[in-house]
């Protein structure tokens, strides 16, 4: 797609020009903080802190968040913090690294990043991994927006104390992409996150006429065979103790999914996403634009989605169907009812998250490039980053991508067991 050519395109390019690229970045090269006139940077490392920005926050999104920014919103990171920061009894696992900027006093930026400590590695990584489906920077609409994201790394680079920084799932039109390009970090991986283009149509009937006629009679005789089988109806939720229920059944029936097909997910091994997702479905305190939609059959739900919506963007985050019913294509018409109500809200684009697989493929109509990248900022986290991010993690997964399902499945239970120890820890 043009925008991820343009990223990787551009990535190369930078790598070829920078012999530093290959060596550890040299931190004079980086521009100082105070040369951003009137910009004082701070470090947020505690909860207090993090909960003190909230208004804050919330009106820095407000006036200068992007759509595709949704996993910055602050009621979401505070769901996030509820679940997965370090517990303050014993101040062990991840903990708040969040860079803040303002001019006279107002908020103009905020760098949401977690640090930990491994293995005598000290990594800095993006705020709400590994539910946080895209990392990026919030800043406000300035002129000099690129001349403080600049004086945040500087400031990153000399006073957090961590060897690397790993930014997963940097969009190719994020606000810090062209920084990470600038200095040098490592692409460890690239992929694609496909999306719909719902603005390119009036309504949900002009937008359907893109797809075949052979699709659209395909899902109209899928709905029929489901019919079948007993009365077919939607529940929505934006909020609720059965908004809860409903996300938690979500997890465990992709959990399910994942298992059967002996596919390792870091993420779902982690007890911790059930609760998480059902606190933000539920929606009692601090919405963060949570939508749960399950398609009964009968009285059980057959598919369930769980999804964001955010300014003008709508983004399924998990999708996920009793396998009874697969043959039913439930999952497929769960989706087309979620397309036809975020067409009829009024939202522009719909977005299916990286990677692209082949079925997001028969749905959309383009795709934005995602790439992780890895910052060295020492010579332990250079070998670190280019030894396990470079070579060793990606090995991992290709051997796993090609074991036996017996294998995969001994390990998502390894990394479901690693999970509760760290929690427990």
């Amino acid at each position: 797609m043009p925008a991820a050519i343009s990223l990787l395109r551009c990535h190369e390019q930078t790598r070829s020009r920078a012999a530093s690229s290959d060596k550890r970045i040299a931190k004079e090269s980086w521009p100082a903080a105070g040369e951003v006139p009137g910009c004082d940077l701070a470090f947020v490392g505690d909860r207090a802190g993090f909960d003190a920005l909230e208004a804050e926050w919330n009106s820095l999104f407000e006036r200068a968040g992007r759509s595709a920014q949704l996993f910055q919103n602050f009621n979401w990171l505070w769901h996030w913090c509820n679940h997965y920061l370090a517990d303050p009894a014993t101040d062990r696992g991840t903990r708040l690294a969040i860079i803040t900027a303002r001019r006279e006093g107002r908020l103009v930026m905020v760098w949401p990043l977690v640090s930990a400590r491994s293995g005598g590695i000290t990594m800095l990584s993006w705020m709400g991994e590994p539910v946080s489906q895209y990392g990026d920077v919030l800043v406000d609409d300035v002129a000099d927006a690129g001349a403080i994201l600049r004086a945040a790394w500087t400031f990153i680079a000399t006073r957090s104390g961590a060897d690397v920084v790993l930014l997963r799932k940097v969009r190719a039109d994020a606000a810090v992409a062209p920084l990470l390009l600038e200095v040098g970090a490592i692409v460890t991986e690239r992929l694609e996150a496909p999306y719909l283009d719902l603005a390119s149509a009036p309504s949900f009937a002009d937008y359907e006429k893109r797809y075949s006629s052979g699709a659209r009679r395909n899902r109209k005789r899928q709905r029929r065979r489901l019919e079948e089988r007993g009365p077919v109806d939607i529940e929505v939720h934006t909020q609720g103790a059965r908004a809860s229920e409903l996300a938690r059944t979500a997890i465990d029936l992709k959990r399910a999914w994942l298992s059967e097909r002996g596919l390792v997910s870091a993420a779902f091994a982690d007890d911790r996403i059930g609760a998480f997702f059902a606190d933000v479905a539920g929606g009692a305190v601090r919405p963060a634009g949570c939508r749960v939609l399950a398609m009964r059959c009968g009285e059980a739900p057959v598919a369930l989605e769980i999804g964001l919506a955010c300014k003008e963007r709508a983004a399924i985050h998990v999708i996920a169907y009793d396998r009874a019913y697969e043959k039913a294509a439930a999952g497929a018409l769960l989706m087309e009812e979620s397309i036809r109500r975020s067409c009829e809200a009024g939202l522009a684009t719909f977005d299916l998250l990286a990677p692209a697989a082949p079925y997001k493929a028969d749905w959309a109509d383009g795709a934005v490039g995602v790439c992780d990248f890895v910052a060295p900022l020492s010579l332990a986290g250079q070998v670190y980053g280019r030894l396990y991010f470079g070579f060793l993690r990606n090995w991992v997964k290709k051997a796993l991508a090609v074991a036996p399902g017996s294998l995969r499945r001994l390990v998502a239970g390894g990394l479901g067991s690693a999970a509760k120890a760290e929690k427990a820890a």
